[in-house]
């Protein structure tokens, strides 16, 4: 199953990557779950290339983001997630430090449906986020995360799992 994961991340990546014409960076996140479980994020995004209420203060826009997360445990409770989410952002104007908040629901597929001694039902998931941080000349940017992932009932249970994590992400 890891394996299976593994090719499924590098096809959604080279995937994203060749579909996009505009702006991509890769993401580098590490975070821990409410219960300390350690998170390791690899992810790619691809801007939209639109802007929403353009003024002043700043615009509207946003990214897809595909993504693989390692959620580390021992090995009975090591679990993997691939996920995919339309992000919008609001992004204030700046000359070289651009400050943001984020938020997006998508979807998340884990390979076990147990992560520390959260039971999620299903290996299917929604993927809520919100988050803020600050972007750099040349498409850098430094930020911090808040997602939370559930079934959103589509199983009697659903004890849902939330991870919080801080993340870097390069342009491509």
């Amino acid at each position: 199953m890891k394996r299976l994961f593994f090719w499924a991340a590098c096809a959604a990546a080279a995937l994203g990557h060749s579909y996009t014409a505009q702006a991509a960076g890769l993401e580098f996140g590490v975070g821990h779950t409410s219960e300390s479980t350690m998170t390791y994020r690899l992810g790619l995004k691809s801007d939209w290339d639109k802007s929403w209420l353009q003024s002043s203060v700043g615009r509207l826009t946003g990214y897809w983001d595909g993504a693989y997360t390692y959620w580390e445990g021992d090995k009975s409770s090591a679990s993997s997630s691939l996920s995919f989410s339309p992000v919008l952002v609001y992004e204030f104007a700046g000359e070289t430090i651009r400050p943001y908040v984020e938020a997006g629901i998508g979807v998340a597929l884990f390979s076990h449906t147990e992560v520390e001694r959260n039971r999620l039902g299903t290996a299917f998931q929604f993927e809520d986020r919100i988050g803020f941080g600050v972007r750099f000349p040349g498409g850098h940017e430094v930020g911090i995360r808040a997602t939370h992932y559930s079934n959103a009932g589509i199983s009697s249970t659903n004890d849902g799992v939330e991870s919080y994590a801080v993340h870097y992400t390069m342009p491509l």
